[in-house]
């Protein structure tokens, strides 16, 4: 499979505290690569330089062959690169329907039946969603708030979707339909950088997995090397 993102010796940091060392990670399209490795490996780094909302200082990214490094958040998410945040990055003011407006609005035109078919599709994946249209997204509950922002995630149908710890802070039966959602979406074919604090979710859905150690990749496999080998899960991921 050609890759569809490709990092290569990418160096960046905030200030002047380097953080990522001359990284590179290859995502062909179609898989999801998770991401692992201990707090303050880097990780959450690595997704704010490939959406652009860090610059890399040296090193190259390459988005579906054309260089991405130096070009704005804008222009990369127009380009089908979204993330998630950690923390979701809803906005409080705005309600539940005007939110996934947003999503619906930034995906390619398919006319306004199409749009209407993707709408409909999410709140049936997210149906509290539906319940709650008209409230604004700062008075929803953690879990509501993430799935109001995958779902706007999902509405905008990006090529590359970068999804940064979503399971953070919420309950575990919240949790497994948040994975759901997204092993539906691994299904759809789409391509998926993962950060994510539980290794279960994280190797139940990644074809590659890299592990980074202060911000330089230590490993690089499949999932089941990582599942049957508890010396190096224990060494690069703080596992017992």
């Amino acid at each position: 499979m050609a890759p569809l993102l490709e990092v290569e010796g990418v160096t960046s940091g905030y200030g002047k505290v380097e953080v990522l060392h001359d990284l590179s990670i290859s995502v062909p399209e179609g898989t999801v690569v998770s991401l692992l490795g201990p707090n303050g490996a880097g990780k959450t780094t690595t997704l704010r330089v490939i959406s652009g909302t860090l610059p890399a200082w040296r090193g190259q990214i390459r988005f579906d062959g054309h260089r991405a490094d130096g070009r704005s958040p804008y222009e990369i998410a127009r380009q089908g690169v979204v993330l998630v945040p950690e923390g979701r990055g809803i906005f409080p003011g705005l309600n539940v329907r005007e939110h996934l407006e947003i999503g619906v609005r930034a995906s390619a035109d398919g006319g306004p039946a199409a749009r209407q078919a993707r709408l409909e599709g999410v709140l049936e994946a997210f149906p509290r969603l539906r319940e709650r249209l008209s409230q604004r997204a700062g008075t929803l509950s953690g879990g509501e708030q993430q799935m109001l922002a995958l779902s706007r995630a999902f509405l905008a149908e990006p090529r590359l979707l970068l999804l940064d710890e979503i399971s953070m802070g919420l309950a575990p039966r919240i949790v497994e339909q948040l994975f759901e959602s997204v092993a539906q979406l691994k299904e759809q074919g789409a391509t998926i950088v993962l950060v994510e604090q539980y290794l279960t979710y994280a190797l139940r859905l990644a074809d590659i997995c890299y592990v980074l150690a202060k911000g330089r990749i230590e490993f690089v496999g499949e999932p089941d090397e990582l599942r049957g080998g508890e010396a190096l899960a224990s060494s690069y991921l703080g596992a017992g």
